[in-house]
């Protein structure tokens, strides 16, 4: 466990961020958002990203921001869009644990109010549900640990990640 990273992947509105801050404190890491670090690096909001590179465009740069981290000992928020790139899920995975926070459609659906501004690397008349289809198999494959998060707060999930990670 020692200089693992924690890499937490899922839907948009899972609680990838929140929860990820939250753990970081909990067990004393420090945290990364990538979705920040490709704002940081594009110097604009992801929904721009997107809008001016198209999807393809913004997942090359999601994946090029991916495999320029070398972080140790950390917990990462990833973008939920990172599973479509074996390439950073293999770079993710040398030295982290990932962990999916699963969520129900219904409560991911409740969850998000602002789709069209949020940022989400979806096609622009692609559902939510026929993203989530798409998605949860890979977030599926790629997870050392599936969380179900549905009607749990936030500390139950802490908790729950923390009891898998420091079993005695």
């Amino acid at each position: 466990m020692k200089d693992k990273n924690i890499i937490l992947i899922g839907m948009p509105g899972a609680g990838k961020s929140t929860i990820g801050v939250l753990l970081a404190k909990t067990i004393n890491k420090p945290f990364i958002d990538t979705d920040l670090l490709i704002q940081q690096k594009e110097k604009d909001f992801l929904q721009n990203i997107i809008r001016k590179n198209g999807i393809e465009g913004f997942l090359s740069i999601e994946e090029s921001v991916i495999l320029e981290t070398d972080l140790k000992n950390h917990v990462i928020a990833t973008g939920g869009s990172v599973i479509y790139s074996e390439k950073s899920m293999k770079h993710l995975k040398r030295n982290g644990i990932l962990i999916y926070l699963d969520l129900p459609l219904e409560a991911i659906e409740n969850r998000i109010k602002n789709i069209k501004t949020r940022g989400i690397a979806m096609g622009q008349n692609q559902s939510l549900q026929s993203l989530y289809t798409a998605r949860k198999p890979l977030y599926e494959k790629y997870s050392d640990f599936t969380i179900d998060c549905d009607n749990k707060d936030m500390e139950d999930v802490i908790l729950k990640i923390t009891s898998l990670l420091y079993k005695k």
